[in-house]
């Protein structure tokens, strides 16, 4: 039997908010703004998705399976017509689900990513994690070093670092499941489309210093997605909840009040 997605949940209330993670990510990347909202009297559900933080790892890897991990949880919580956030490839699922959902969503916030289909500009980061020799580095400054021989960015390379567990004494792991990531690559990339429409009320927060959502996206959102607008976060990139996290929550805030 398939096992259920692993969450943080922080706070107590009737009213849901689940939070969907990037690709490379995890739920607890949004702990901080899980907390701010979770005091607006809101219960925040933190996922990692399949192949992600503390979920469980498995060869499938599309928008079809993460959708379906998604409605099993609802499920198995009996949470019904939730908020959902789904940020980059979190933003995917979250759109998958909702079109195929029949409007089971209250509200849908996606944050830095449209349908459309991308290209895929992980493949350095990606040879760089599956590159990791655990037998011969044995800590996270060794780890550091590593990436860094690949990635400029340290702000990327501090994201991508906590990943890392211990998996026994002296043993370290990534959460990630690179293999299937790297396999899947071109699942992640694809469009989300459908025959169905998402009539509920929806916001797509674009970061003003980010490319992945441009002002030719608009006419194929509002097709799928009729009752949403575009909000640009200013002074903020792709991870626009860290850059901007005052001007996010009280977007957010007001959106889901």
């Amino acid at each position: 039997m398939m096992p259920f997605l692993n969450s943080n949940v922080i706070g107590e209330s009737n009213k849901h908010l689940i939070i969907l993670h990037g690709f490379l990510g995890m739920g607890d990347n949004w702990k901080s703004f899980g907390k701010k909202i979770s005091e607006l009297g809101v219960c925040v559900h933190l996922i990692d998705q399949r192949n992600h933080g503390k979920s469980f790892w498995d060869n499938k890897f599309n928008y079809k399976v993460l959708a379906s991990d998604l409605e099993r949880y609802l499920i198995k919580n009996k949470i019904y017509n939730p908020i959902i956030i789904g940020h980059s490839m979190g933003g995917k699922v979250a759109m998958k689900y909702a079109l195929d959902g029949n409007n089971k969503i209250h509200k849908l916030i996606i944050v830095d990513i449209s349908p459309k289909k991308y290209v895929f500009n992980y493949e350095i980061i990606l040879k760089a994690l599956d590159s990791l020799d655990f037998i011969k580095i044995k800590n996270r400054i060794q780890v550091e070093n590593h990436l860094i021989n690949f990635i400029e960015n340290y702000g990327i390379v501090q994201f991508l670092m906590k990943n890392l567990y211990w998996k026994s004494p002296g043993k370290l792991a990534l959460k990630l499941n690179i293999k299937v990531l790297k396999n899947c690559r071109n699942e992640l990339i694809s469009e989300i489309n459908s025959n169905n429409i998402f009539l509920n009320e929806t916001i797509f927060l674009k970061g003003q210093n980010s490319n992945y959502i441009d002002e030719n996206d608009s006419k194929r959102i509002l097709k799928l997605f009729p009752n949403s607008k575009i909000i640009t976060v200013p002074d903020s990139g792709h991870w626009l909840h860290v850059d901007n996290p005052d001007f996010v929550i009280n977007i957010i805030s007001d959106f889901i009040l």
